[in-house]
């Protein structure tokens, strides 16, 4: 495995034409990739500084409109700049496009140079911090699925959205299905590990169409960035090999969903603060609070899991999506399941996630959750048994955008956490989504009511 470039790696590389275009790039409130690309003597001359991108960046939504309503950054201010200083730990080569390098970048106030609260990656080191001073490690692993389509996104566009998955079924963990698709996923997995990101491997999902590519575990924010930038790589590798790739958590009714589980532990001392070999399931205190947290707080949290109307889609019984947040025990109907019980691996599985999450949020929240049953000292009820999809209205994840934007308005222990204006913008973003949806006369309404009505 490559690894990261060193800046003295970089400096040799471009010297030599290796490399000639460096990408100096952030993470969106959407966790997509923005920033700019630089001749690579360009980027060196600014490498130990820094460069500027508009503040509009980090207030916006997947069509890059501009919404009214955010305090940190609008008409009437100007829409000015943001610094965006180069994390030379993050550099690494982009193997899958010519003599190209990548560069993570720390997205700062102009005149302050503070840190900008509300940008995601630094949403998720905020609470890194936290948990190291309470003397812990946040280690995580995300699984991204995705869907594969026919045709590059552009033509699948020009189509109307005419949707043609790659495949005619069901893959999940087929060989010869996943053989046919290999001339896609072989170029992923290779060029990511070759990047530096430690891919384990790949496997058909459960639907025609459907992959799943899982990373090992790592420390939080290395986790973030790889789920970032696999979630990048996949979509221009895809446009690459003249196919699409779609994150969509749910494109058809009558297709199961995608979505990207969080496995979380706190370690200490480099061991697993989560393992007690003398209490049931070797879950120790410490891992029980953590848990209880999440479930108490899961309500306030599910934005951060679920941005997007169509996120709601996803929740459907016997889909393999949750419905009930409750705790089990290698169990696939809940919403948290304890993987690795009774051993030293063992860990909880957030399935409320879908693929659309934003990485940095997602796992900063459910970290601000864990660590404050923590504080709490909470207990962890008994664990569910059984078929969690039964109904129980008071368990229930949020159904709609609007009911998790109301939790998260709500939510005393974000505010805490983020701060009341990081909580506010993001709850701007989730009442933009519902006033854009609202807004749209949808193919489903015509169809049902043109001439029934």
């Amino acid at each position: 495995m490559a690894g990261n470039l060193t800046f003295e790696a970089l400096e040799a590389a471009v010297k030599d034409g290796t490399i000639d275009t460096v990408l100096a790039c952030f993470p969106d409130m959407q966790g997509r990739l923005m920033g700019k690309r630089f001749h690579a003597e360009g980027f060196l001359e600014i490498a130990e500084g820094e460069t500027h991108c508009c503040n509009y960046l980090l207030a916006t939504d997947l069509e890059m409109a501009t919404p009214s309503g955010y305090a940190s950054t609008s008409w009437e201010s100007g829409y000015g700049d943001y610094v965006m200083k180069p994390d030379l730990t993050t550099l690494r080569p982009m193997p899958w496009l010519e003599a190209t390098a990548m560069c993570l970048c720390t997205v700062e106030d102009h005149t302050t140079h503070a840190p900008v609260a509300h940008s995601p990656r630094e949403m998720l080191k905020a609470q890194i911090l936290r948990a190291a001073a309470l003397g812990f490690d946040a280690v995580m692993a995300t699984e991204l699925e995705f869907f594969l389509f026919q045709g590059t996104s552009d033509e699948i566009t020009k189509s109307g959205f005419a949707l043609k998955p790659i495949s005619n079924y069901n893959e999940d963990y087929h060989i010869l299905q996943t053989s046919k698709e290999e001339y896609v996923m072989r170029p992923i997995r290779n060029h990511l590990r070759s990047m530096g990101l430690p891919i384990e491997g790949s496997k058909g999902e459960a639907e025609a169409g459907q992959e799943e590519l899982n990373i090992k575990y790592a420390d939080a924010l290395a986790t973030a960035d790889h789920h970032t930038i696999a979630k990048h790589a996949i979509k221009e590798i895809a446009y690459q090999n003249g196919v699409a790739a779609s994150f969509l958590p749910k494109w058809h009714k009558d297709r199961v969903g995608s979505a990207s589980h969080v496995h979380q532990s706190l370690w200490k001392d480099g061991k697993n603060a989560f393992f007690d070999p003398d209490r049931p399931h070797a879950m120790s205190k410490l891992m029980e609070s953590y848990v209880a947290g999440m479930m108490k707080y899961a309500a306030d949290y599910t934005y951060f899991m679920a941005p997007y109307i169509n996120s709601y889609k996803r929740f459907a019984k016997g889909t393999f999506a949750p419905t009930q947040l409750v705790w089990s025990i290698d169990n696939r109907t809940a919403a948290f399941r304890l993987c690795g019980a009774d051993t030293k691996g063992v860990r909880i599985e957030c399935r409320v996630p879908g693929a659309d999450m934003n990485p940095y949020l997602a796992q900063a929240a459910m970290l601000a959750a864990g660590l404050k049953g923590i504080e709490e000292k909470l207990t962890l009820p008994a664990p569910f048994t059984g078929d969690a999809y039964a109904d129980d209205d008071k368990l229930h994840i949020p159904r709609t955008l609007g009911d998790a934007r109301e939790a998260l308005m709500a939510s005393d222990m974000l505010k805490a956490a983020f701060g009341e204006d990081v909580v506010r913008h993001y709850a701007r973003a989730a009442e933009w989504e519902i006033e854009e949806f609202n807004r749209v006369v949808t193919d489903y309404e015509i169809a049902r009511g043109f001439e029934k009505a």
